[in-house]
């Protein structure tokens, strides 16, 4: 099994070729770019693998790109660490992914279904990639861009760009700008959860969901925790929890 592992974090990338190397010993991994050019670069002067792992948020951009300038023809298994992002997209359209930090249980039954679809010749299994863009471009475009929120006696519409954090606070939910203005809005955050572009926005916790421009300062704390200090600042400590924190590092890229 000839692999390709599209990765911007070389230590990311090394891990996984370990796990892949470790559970199919015979597998040969053909290259590691680390980025959408080097991808399309590689793809585009060689024969094509039997499997590529590919994240979905690299350095100079979006991996989809990669598919939007030379065509694959293989089996696409995604890797991320947004466990909100375009996954119900993947599902239909028949494409694994695995959810950042990867676990090697988990690249076993990806590798397992990979290869029950191989075997059984089911073109099923493949990635139909011009689906998948189309999903992926729905869902950006019915991603929330405005709310209105009630200004005195008027309503006035806040682009989502303006938005620093969304803060819950005894069953109601605010909408804080980067200006430091307070609105009431009718949404649970679960609900915004669903709405918004999780490459910009994180539900860091049961009662905060922040933009990722807001987010000033993160510093350890207690028990693989994480205290977070945003702009403009919350009236309340936000903590991220040791089970969090880990995919929160990876939607900050740190």
């Amino acid at each position: 099994m000839k692999v390709v592992i599209v990765e911007d974090e070389q230590l990311a990338a090394d891990a996984l070729a370990y796990i892949v190397k470790r559970l199919r010993p015979l597998s040969e991994i053909l290259a590691k770019p680390g980025s959408v050019e080097e991808a399309v670069q590689w793809l585009s002067l060689h024969q094509a693998p039997d499997l590529i792992f590919c994240d979905i948020h690299l350095s100079d951009g979006n991996s989809f790109e990669i598919f939007r300038q030379v065509e694959v023809n293989c089996p696409v298994i995604f890797t991320t660490a947004y466990n909100q992002y375009a996954i119900e997209a993947f599902k239909v359209n028949s494409v694994d992914y695995l959810l950042k930090p990867i676990k090697a249980e988990d690249v076993a039954q990806a590798l397992k279904k990979f290869e029950s679809l191989q075997q059984q010749h089911l073109t099923q299994g493949m990635v139909n990639l011009q689906q998948l863009l189309q999903a992926q471009q729905t869902q950006q475009q019915h991603s929330k861009t405005r709310f209105l929120v009630k200004h005195g006696q008027a309503i006035k519409a806040v682009p989502v760009e303006q938005v620093a954090y969304f803060w819950a606070e005894e069953g109601v939910v605010f909408l804080v700008t980067q200006q430091g203005k307070r609105f009431i809005i009718n949404y649970t955050l679960d609900q915004l959860e669903e709405q918004l572009d999780g490459a910009a926005f994180f539900r860091a916790n049961r009662q905060l969901i922040v933009h990722i421009g807001a987010v000033q300062e993160v510093r350890p704390y207690f028990k693989g925790r994480l205290s977070l200090l945003m702009h403009p600042a919350s009236e309340k400590e936000v903590i991220i929890s040791s089970s969090k924190a880990s995919e929160f590092k990876e939607w900050l890229d740190l």
